[in-house]
């Protein structure tokens, strides 16, 4: 089972940058596959990483297996060549440990920002999409009757012949969904809200029955582990709050009616959202989340995305690390996959 850390960096705007690097290389070094940072620009107060691409350039220096994973770069936001270009580069530096999220953006202040029409969004991200795939693996030119400028100089191969690089896609819109398909790419599954609604419209569009899904996908919870259950829930429930209270303000950030988000029911929050427990209870729980999803990929939030203080997501990171991530990573590999509707 590959399994990552996200939400490291949520939330910690006094964090220093070393105390990053620092984390990373410890993580590096307990094991964990990989970790997945996200791109918020304009915040106030400001965001420290609104770049993940630089994020990542730096601490591939200073690890040596860690892979880093964007969940998301906003394709609208980027001209896709450079972007293509750029992408290419940390898939050099990095010896392929690159891993390219990518999505169309929730935030439309970012767009306004930017002087970008949202109604453009959609064209923009499929577009970049394709271009960048194409600028990848031949010359390529910006058509004339496509939404970026056309070009009259072509970019192009920017990989060697068989390269790949992994990309992930975010989004939960058929449209979305059918790029996913379409062109085989794994899910980038949310927490917030909860992969369902994701899951709906790739069963809907593709006829899967099963409620298994390909192993590549990525699905993501947020993990308090203790010595003991008791402990752990504890802080659940000193954590419930705190989320409720950051559920807001995106939905405030993102101009959705305030009272459309629900306080957090417990029950449905440890099923469907979190991993909590002993040692022993995390494993279990996830390879039980594993077995009824297919799913071989997860992420994993012990900050909580900044709603828990960094030496304590650190602690919990840690000793999972040392007493949970080990079994995970030797569960042999899965061998099913998705049944359609014959």
């Amino acid at each position: 089972m590959r399994v990552d850390i996200a939400g490291f960096t949520r939330g910690a705007k006094a964090l220093d940058h070393q105390a990053v690097l620092g984390f990373c290389a410890r993580m590096d070094r307990l094991g964990y596959d990989g970790i997945w940072f996200n791109e918020f620009h304009f915040q106030q107060p400001p965001d420290p990483y609104p770049s993940t691409l630089l994020l990542a350039a730096s601490i591939f220096a200073r690890t040596e297996r860690l892979r880093v994973g964007t969940s998301i770069v906003v394709l609208p936001l980027y001209h896709p060549f450079l972007l293509a270009e750029q992408v290419a580069q940390l898939h050099f530096q990095s010896g392929g440990r690159f891993d390219f999220g990518i999505g169309r953006g929730t935030f439309p202040t970012t767009l306004q920002a930017l002087g970008i029409e949202p109604a453009h969004s959609r064209a923009l991200f499929e577009q970049s999409f394709a271009l960048m795939q194409a600028a990848w693996h031949g010359a390529t030119l910006a058509p004339a009757d496509g939404i970026w400028p056309a070009s009259d100089h072509a970019v192009g191969p920017l990989l060697a012949p068989g390269e790949r690089i992994p990309v992930y896609v975010a989004g939960s819109t058929p449209e979305t969904m059918a790029l996913c398909v379409t062109h085989g790419l794994p899910l980038l599954l949310s927490l917030e809200p909860s992969e369902v609604r994701q899951l709906g419209v790739y069963d809907a569009l593709t006829g899967n029955v099963s409620g298994r899904y390909p192993a590549d996908f990525s699905i993501s919870r947020y993990v308090t582990i203790a010595a003991d259950r008791a402990a752990a829930l504890e802080a659940v429930d000193g954590l419930l709050p705190r989320l409720y209270d950051r559920r807001l303000r995106y939905a405030k950030a993102q101009n959705r009616p305030l009272e459309t988000i629900r306080p957090i029911d417990r029950d449905a929050f440890l099923n469907q959202q979190m991993i909590s427990g002993s040692p022993q209870d995390c494993f279990e729980q996830l390879t039980a989340l594993r077995q009824a999803t297919g799913i071989d990929s997860i992420r994993l939030i012990f900050n909580c995305n900044g709603e828990i203080a960094d030496d304590e997501a650190e602690a919990m990171a840690s000793l999972f690390g040392r007493e949970v991530l080990p079994a995970l990573q030797a569960l042999p590999e899965i061998s099913f996959q998705p049944e359609a509707v014959s």
